[in-house]
């Protein structure tokens, strides 16, 4: 708003104190489009089943960015043909005549690049559907709302007068546009050298995104943190739930923290849709601790790890937020796949050594966990065939000694807890006891266990996992504060595959965590590009009737990326999913401004201008109406930069626009010139 009442209704008036006056009428014809574009698509919304959650109320701030821009455009065009001293109605008119095709074309090419979004079949494409279904209905119900609407509340409000008396005549004669046009008509003199620099600034935005840290989603901003305590696999409920009441007493004591919820023996249930789940397991204990602040969280955050370190060594605790995005165990992991459980175990194991020599590793460990120790009975079956033992009742009898047989069940409520045959603590405290046991014979005498069975202890894993019906283990870790799993996944991924070439045949490593998710979520997107730029190509050809000129406009999409590397590095972004759908939006940006550039000068060549005049009068007349959209839009990123889920997005879009709307006035003149070989008149 402060750009369309500043840019759209500031004029010169030298009588006046300051030299100068606002006019607010163009404004206000702008800002009334805002709410009346925003009720409509809170209608469509409604229909479509999106409701109001983080995604859409941020996909909402960016169509605010871009809705504004088709109203700013037909308003800028009634004001300046008011300005050169058309009538009300036949500014009207005009603005809808010249803009209205360009307009839709920009529209959709920006709406088509949220596309893959809306297309993406995935997780994080499900995720993060409302940005395109929000921004694509305000898009295409701006665009509705500034051709039919807007024109009509020109007629109605606007009140410029007109600079000039007599004959309607064009105004871009003053110091400023003198000096644009100056600076385009050396841009397009020297074009090769333009194209050039041009070049040269997408080499360094492309190197420039090599260097921003990577990553997939942000942490949530919600106060609540989660605390993990894993006691060493096998250990019993009981001691898992000494250590979890010692841990809330701990935590009660400390002034930050408003409540405490523990659940033991299994993790927090999902009270919060990206949660990762942790199956029930008797060595585990989740805890929701909820601080009174944000800034209260900050401190508690860092300052637990030490806390369980020194006070609860017997436990392997873990810090974390809540997440954004699909849910991903760890930021880094890695899974070692292979045929045989031992071979497996051996290679994980250096695997996790090579992860805890990384200094932005954090808590490094699998999830095999500790082994356990297991009773193993070594059966003589000739001996138990010969005393009438059968495998069932060796089992049972030996359940029975040790961790129970159900005989019946007990009914509490809408619970169902089944009574169990165990003998006494006494009987079954050491190994000696278990060789005691009495086992029943098929003539119905017993007989002890070690008659026919030698019982012994060993060392197993506690818990095996299966990928794709081999074992599996991931080797798995948090990083260090202010750095990005996928950058340290990275950075250990050629030490993997060098340990993967050492490997016996069919065992391998493959990438996992936060790095195999974003490559998940980033495929779906980038699997659905060619039918965007598909879409994209076939509007504009539809608009420019020409394959060279929908080239020349396609090619200009990349022109941002400097800006986008630029702002990332200053502000300490992260390049994350949310931000490669800003840049995949920002082509369309940049495209659209584009669109309207070279139609304008195609409008002014079919008007009898010579070419060289054209493209120059032209990148001088959409000066305005491009940057003032670009403006807008730029703008409107602002309240979002802050926010740790949209900032990068719309840090990215900010950059970028402001580099590629420089490059679009500039260097896309230059290339319209070297394109179609634009000579000077006086140069034949």
């Amino acid at each position: 708003l402060a750009v369309s009442f500043l840019s759209l209704g500031l004029h010169r008036r030298p009588g006046r104190r300051f030299g100068f006056v606002i006019d607010p009428w163009p404004g206000l014809v702008v800002a009334i489009t805002i709410p009346l574009v925003l009720a409509i698509t809170f209608v469509v919304m409604y229909y479509w089943n999106v409701g109001l959650h983080k995604i859409s109320l941020g996909a909402l701030i960016v169509a605010l960015g871009l809705l504004v821009d088709d109203a700013i455009i037909a308003v800028e065009m009634m004001v300046r043909k008011l300005e050169e001293g058309y009538d009300k109605m036949r500014a009207a008119t005009f603005a809808y005549e010249v803009t209205a095709m360009p307009m839709l074309t920009g529209t959709l090419v920006t709406a088509v690049g949220f596309l893959p979004i809306g297309m993406a079949q995935s997780s994080t494409g499900e995720y993060t559907f409302a940005i395109f279904a929000v921004t694509m209905a305000a898009l295409i119900i701006s665009w509705v709302v500034s051709v039919y609407f807007v024109p009509y509340l020109g007629t109605r409000l606007l009140h410029t007068k007109p600079k000039v008396e007599g004959e309607a005549h064009e105004l871009f004669d003053t110091p400023f546009y003198n000096r644009f046009r100056g600076l385009v008509g050396w841009c397009v003199a020297h074009r090769w050298a333009t194209i050039g620099l041009t070049l040269l600034t997408l080499a360094i935005g492309i190197v420039g995104m090599g260097r921003v840290q990577q990553q997939f989603f942000p942490d949530s901003s919600r106060p609540e943190i989660l605390v993990d305590l894993w006691l060493p696999e096998g250990a019993s409920y009981q001691m898992t739930e000494e250590v979890a009441k010692r841990f809330e007493q701990r935590l009660l004591k400390e002034p930050e923290v408003e409540s405490v919820a523990m659940w033991v023996g299994s993790g927090v249930p999902r009270f919060y849709l990206p949660l990762d789940q942790i199956f029930p397991q008797s060595n585990i204990t989740e805890a929701i601790v909820l601080p009174k602040s944000l800034e209260a969280r900050e401190a508690l955050r860092r300052r637990l790890p030490a806390l369980l370190a020194e006070e609860f060594p017997e436990a392997r605790g873990r810090v974390k937020l809540l997440p954004n995005g699909p849910p991903v165990p760890y930021p880094v992991q890695f899974r070692v796949i292979g045929p045989e459980a031992q071979e497996v175990r051996k290679w994980a194991d250096q695997a996790l050594t090579m992860m805890r020599a990384d200094p932005d590793m954090v808590g490094v460990n699998d999830n095999w966990n500790e082994q356990v120790k297991s009773l193993r009975l070594d059966v003589d079956q000739d001996k138990a065939r010969a005393l009438g033992v059968t495998s069932q009742g060796l089992a049972v009898a030996t359940r029975t000694a040790t961790s129970g047989s159900p005989i019946g069940q007990y009914r509490d409520g809408d619970r169902l807890i089944d009574i169990l045959l165990r003998s006494p603590q006494e009987e079954r405290d050491a190994l000696n006891d278990i060789e005691n046991t009495v086992v029943p014979t098929a003539s119905g005498r017993a007989i002890p266990l070690t008659q026919i069975a030698k019982v012994s202890l060993s060392w197993e894993p506690g818990v095996m996992w299966r990928e794709g019906r081999q074992y599996a283990v991931t080797v798995q870790g948090d990083v260090s504060e202010g750095v990005q799993g996928p950058t340290v996944s990275s950075r250990l991924w050629p030490k993997m595959q060098e340990l993967q070439k050492q490997m016996p045949p069919n065992y391998r490593i493959t990438l996992a965590g936060t790095a195999e998710e974003s490559s998940k979520g980033q495929g779906s997107i980038f699997a659905n590009l060619p039918v965007m730029f598909f879409i994209w190509f076939t509007l504009l050809m539809l608009q420019l009737q020409s394959f060279s000129r929908a080239v020349l406009v396609f090619i200009t999409g990349p022109m941002g990326i400097a800006g986008v590397a630029l702002a990332l590095l200053l502000l300490d972004r992260p390049f994350g999913f949310v931000a490669l759908l800003g840049v995949i939006a920002l082509m369309g940006m940049i495209m659209r401004n584009s669109v309207i550039l070279i139609d304008q000068i195609e409008h002014d060549i079919a008007r009898g201008a010579a070419p060289w005049n054209a493209v120059i009068e032209s990148a001088v007349r959409r000066f305005r109406p491009i940057v003032l959209t670009a403006a807008a839009a730029a703008l409107a990123m602002i309240p979002l930069s802050r926010s740790g889920f949209w900032g990068p997005m719309a840090v990215a879009i900010m950059g970028g626009l402001v580099v590629a709307t420089a490059l679009t006035l500039l260097a896309l003149p230059a290339m319209y010139a070297a394109w179609f070989r634009v000579r000077r008149p006086d140069a034949g």
